[in-house]
């Protein structure tokens, strides 16, 4: 069933549930069903939802390594840079090519963040948008619900 479907059905069930006698409207219902509904509804979750908490979870591992390339290559540059240090002008260039190596490295790891961290703010947004309308329609259902006590 969809959530939708999950949800009338719910509602269905409250409005057919027996009244407590002498409990101001309070009302009898099968607790076992409504937990399976609700789990149900949360299985049908869109599958924005569930990227969505897989990106957050990625951007951790992409982000740690684009840290670790970014550490490798340093290194790497670092040990190059030691190797060259005997002879001054060579030191000089390695010390050059180390900086550039660095920064080459420094500006793809903001970039990869910056792209990651996009691409993540633009499916959190989509998943905002499904789930505002869900909760417009759950809304309306209390609503519909409360009216009919």
């Amino acid at each position: 069933m969809s959530i939708e479907e999950i949800l009338e059905f719910m509602d269905d069930t409250l409005d057919k549930a027996m009244q407590v006698p002498f409990s101001n409207k309070k009302s009898l219902v099968d607790v076992e069903k409504m937990r399976e509904l609700v789990d149900e509804i949360r299985l049908n979750m869109p599958n924005e939802v569930k990227q969505a908490r897989k990106l957050v979870q990625d951007r951790k591992t992409i982000v740690d390594e684009a840290r670790g390339e970014a550490d490798v290559i340093i290194k790497k540059a670092e040990e190059r840079a030691k190797q060259l240090a005997s002879q001054q002008e060579v030191t000089k260039l390695a010390q050059q090519r180390a900086n550039e190596i660095m920064a080459s490295a420094q500006a793809k790891s903001k970039e990869l963040r910056s792209t990651t961290n996009d691409y993540i703010d633009n499916t959190l947004s989509k998943v905002e948008e499904l789930l505002s309308h869900d909760l417009v329609n759950i809304k309306k259902a209390r609503s519909a619900l409360k009216a009919n006590k």
